[in-house]
């Protein structure tokens, strides 16, 4: 587990976590960059007001992989977050460790899920536009949420209602009174649909939590029924596209020149971004770079990054569809329940195909809630409702 500032004056019992994607004024924020290290933001995160504004205190900042786009952490620039040779989630383990009551984190590609799965925590990354964005490092704004992790269900509920509403300083903040419904419990989960297609190819473990959920589902007086749901796998396909193409434009603007890291040796403004860029950002960050801007070209914007926008309809049609006959569905979070360092050495592009379980919440804007080691995805709003179905669930 990696703490990059931790407040030794904190003696509060509601300590919070947040994850290095989160601007604080009194702590550096880096997003596991070699190109922000040491930042010092000017002005705190509206997530950061609200907590503070509650009685809470932020103490501690957790490490985070290149701009969240990773797997677990594993490409952050003070290396991967390692116990006993498990990547871990360096968020998910303040929790588990007890150095934070809950963690914040910006969940951009589902690494925070993720987390939460194979820690046996709870986790929601609740309904795109309930919580303000406002002083978070932008990485792909069109699905990327802030979410939140703890040990219980209503840790979890009593965090997030601090941090929910809408916010004037982010300009894609649902209304008030949509916050507020996102709130309530109006529809209790009488039905949970669990999506076949995406629990094929599961390892044992992850097939034994889902089994395990169902279960204490049914025990619970809620019904399971099965979907084949095979085309919502197309999401992580159209989320790779979508992501990358608005990370490589969010990045554009380190260029080693106002801030951020600057290369030693240059000679021309070229060389300049060039050798900034080229030391500053590592692998994987750098092919994420490369494939949003190839989708982004002229011989492509159509028929890769439009298309991708057109699935991410398609994806929201089959969910409503979905919701016709079930009030929520249930998938994996994660393809298996540990990441060794051996599995992203051999694989270091890993997230963008285990991210097809994290991908259609996160292209949709729908809220998931990771409980049990395995993901709950339900309507827009009903982020309460699924909250209340894991606390009946237990």
């Amino acid at each position: 587990m990696k703490i990059i500032t931790a407040k030794t004056d904190c003696a509060c019992e509601k300590r919070i976590a947040l994850d290095d994607m989160i601007l604080t004024s009194d702590m550096p924020t880096a997003a596991g960059s070699r190109m922000l290290d040491g930042y010092m933001s000017l002005f705190d995160a509206e997530v950061v007001t609200r907590l503070k504004e509650a009685g809470h205190c932020v103490s501690m900042k957790a490490d985070v992989g290149e701009f969240a786009v990773d797997l677990m952490g594993e490409t952050s620039y003070n290396g991967a977050p390692v116990a006993s040779g498990v990547l871990v989630n360096a968020a998910c383990e303040t929790v588990k460790n007890g150095d934070a009551v809950a963690a914040i984190s910006l969940d951009v590609n589902g690494a925070i899920r993720r987390g939460a799965a194979q820690s046996g925590l709870v986790c929601i990354k609740p309904t795109y536009g309930t919580v303000s964005r406002y002083g978070t490092i932008p990485a792909a704004c069109s699905g990327e949420c802030v979410s939140v992790t703890a040990g219980d269900v209503k840790t979890v509920a009593d965090i997030l209602s601090v941090i929910a509403g809408h916010d004037d300083k982010d300009g894609t903040s649902l209304p008030a009174e949509k916050c507020e419904a996102a709130g309530k419990v109006t529809a209790p989960v009488k039905r949970i649909g669990v999506i076949r297609a995406l629990c094929e190819g599961v390892d044992a473990d992850v097939q034994a939590k889902l089994d395990e959920f169902c279960a204490k589902a049914q025990a619970a007086g809620i019904e399971i029924v099965t979907f084949d749901g095979a085309a919502l796998t197309a999401a992580r396909a159209a989320w790779n596209v979508l992501m990358s193409a608005e990370v490589c434009n969010n990045v554009s603007r380190y260029d080693g020149v106002k801030y951020g890291y600057r290369a030693e040796r240059f000679t021309n403004i070229d060389e300049l971004y060039t050798n900034s860029r080229t030391e500053a950002f590592g692998d994987v960050l750098k092919s994420v770079i490369l494939y949003g801007s190839e989708t982004l070209s002229t011989e492509n914007y159509m028929k890769v990054y439009d298309k991708s926008l057109r699935v991410r309809r398609i994806i929201c049609e089959i969910f409503a569809d979905l919701f016709e006959d079930a009030d929520a569905v249930l998938m994996p979070a994660v393809g298996k329940m540990a990441y060794t360092e051996e599995d992203v050495k051999a694989d270091k592009y890993m997230a963008f195909s285990e991210n097809v379980y994290t991908a259609p919440a996160s292209i949709t804007g729908l809220p998931a809630v990771v409980a049990g080691g395995v993901q709950l995805v339900g309507p827009a709003l009903s982020d309460a409702a699924l909250l209340d179905a894991v606390a009946r669930i237990g």
